[in-house]
């Protein structure tokens, strides 16, 4: 009989508190790459992202020792992932964007719009989807950080509302509130201002693709969200039997499902080892 997530991370985290590198190596190397695309949507900046999971990492392996075995090993990871990010001090991306969605609204608009001809379609192609992925991505920093952390958990990565409550301590009623709250703001400025959700805007990843060159926004020979990336969010839902309340809410979710899912190798375990300190914590061998 197959053994569940649940049962496989016990065992790891057993044998980790045993002084077992190796179970410690797989135990981060089941869960680092969802922490680090959750950190991703919330901060926009890879670097950013990088530093900000490395850091939540940290905390798990030192708090490892207070784990009772009660819950899921998923949703304490969870609960300490969200807690650092929201006591974070501002990043550069929430900084710049500080006028929320009016303010992106009109930054889209003072964008030009530039038809692309047949062939610049073909050699822009990547660039066009990079487009689209940096400016989805910048979409979800007009959420206020509590909001946007409850949409990129409950809706683009189908946390169960019952281990959202949790994780956010609020009851339930509460949550699904606060996450209707913010997906309802989400597609009421994409549906006024985004061809993806409504044909009828103007504004499309084409047509903007010149000008977020020229601004920096993408370079076509630096992708950073259209990578080589193999997997969608979609591909790593934790969840993917509930039902979204609205057929709207569900059409533009499922946008931000299929941005890519980034693969992070664990080098923080190279880290952990040359830390003294970390290592003598955990007793590894």
């Amino acid at each position: 009989m197959k053994k569940e997530t649940k049962e496989i991370d016990f065992e790891l985290i057993k044998a980790t508190l045993s002084g077992d590198k190796v179970a410690l190596n797989q135990l981060i190397g089941k869960h680092y790459s969802f922490t680090f695309n959750v950190c991703l949507k919330m901060l926009y900046s890879h670097q950013d992202a990088e530093d900000v999971n490395q850091e939540i990492w940290i905390k798990i392996i030192t708090r490892l020792k207070k784990f009772h075995f009660e819950s899921a090993f998923t949703t304490w990871l969870y609960r300490i992932a969200v807690n650092h990010i929201l006591d974070l001090k501002k990043k550069s991306i929430e900084n710049e964007i500080t006028k929320g969605f009016d303010g992106y609204a009109e930054n889209l608009a003072s964008i030009k719009n530039q038809e692309l001809n047949g062939e610049e379609k073909i050699i822009l192609k990547d660039a066009i989807e990079e487009a689209k992925f940096s400016c989805m991505s910048g979409m979800l920093m007009c959420l206020d950080r509590e909001q946007r952390l409850i949409y990129v958990m409950g809706d683009i990565f189908k946390i169960d509302h019952k281990v959202g409550s949790e994780i956010f301590d609020v009851s339930i009623d509460n949550y699904r509130q606060k996450l209707s709250r913010a997906r309802k703001d989400l597609f009421n400025f994409m549906n006024n201002n985004c061809s993806l959700v409504n044909k009828n805007n103007p504004c499309t990843c084409s047509k903007k693709t010149k000008g977020f060159i020229k601004l920096g926004y993408v370079n076509p020979e630096s992708l950073k969200f259209n990578n080589n990336f193999k997997e969608t969010i979609f591909d790593n839902l934790v969840e993917k039997s509930d039902k979204l309340d609205d057929i709207n809410a569900e059409y533009h979710t499922r946008l931000f499902q299929k941005l890519p899912f980034e693969e992070k190798p664990t080098t923080i375990l190279d880290e952990i080892l040359n830390e003294e300190k970390l290592k003598s914590l955990l007793n590894l061998n």
